[in-house]
């Protein structure tokens, strides 16, 4: 997770099942309008999932306040019902709700953060 100014970009990865990839890609093809609103109103944005051949995946999204985003998604049966669904579908994280569990990436580059400090040298 990085944050510039009140923006917090957050990338984290997991491991879809490599037997159940293009199950995994058509249920995403239609995510449920209740889970779309809730990460919504959790306050997630810019919200991305790309999937390996392998079955990694990498989600990125950008929130001006990750643990509040989180708890919010937590506390949400919205939330809670779609992880059941798709708790299937990843290698386990042990002892935790497979979307709320995943190891974040830090991030060890950002283009317009290092043109921004360039100024205007």
């Amino acid at each position: 997770m990085h944050r510039t100014g009140t923006t917090q970009r957050v990338c984290f990865q997991m491991q879809v099942d490599p037997a159940r990839l293009e199950e995994y890609r058509e249920r995403h093809r239609a995510v449920w309008p209740e889970m779309l609103r809730a990460i919504e109103e959790s306050g997630r944005r810019n919200y991305s999932l790309f999937l390996s051949e392998d079955g990694m995946l990498i989600g990125y999204y950008e929130t001006e306040d990750d643990e509040a985003a989180q708890r919010a998604l937590a506390a949400d049966p919205r939330t809670a019902r779609w992880e059941a669904e798709m708790a299937p579908f990843f290698v386990a994280l042990t002892g935790t709700r497979p979307d709320q569990g995943a190891p974040r990436l830090v991030e060890v580059f950002h283009l317009e953060d290092q043109l921004r400090a360039l100024g205007d040298s």
